[in-house]
């Protein structure tokens, strides 16, 4: 039963990586891009953990965590550079 949750997860994980990745390409404004990217940054976050959860190690957690810190300040940065055109003030 376990092996099919997470293949179901797995599946469904994925799809929603594939549709941020297509509203990224065909994003109309910068918004809608970088929101994209913090979608995706989170769904990979889950792809990761899901990972983890089937091979039964616990690496794959700490790597979640240092790929969310990441992610979190690349998109920050990145809203900044586009709001004010520059990160460093």
């Amino acid at each position: 039963m376990m092996n099919i949750a997470l293949w179901i997860a797995f599946v469904s994980v994925a799809a929603a990586q594939i549709m941020a990745m297509i509203r990224l390409i065909i994003g109309p404004g910068v918004g809608d891009r970088i929101l994209a990217l913090d979608t995706m940054v989170v769904n990979a976050i889950g792809l990761i953990v899901l990972l983890g959860i089937a091979q039964g190690t616990g690496i794959y957690f700490e790597v979640t965590l240092i790929i969310a810190m990441l992610g979190f300040v690349s998109t920050v940065a990145y809203a900044r550079f586009v709001l004010r055109g520059d990160i460093i003030e």
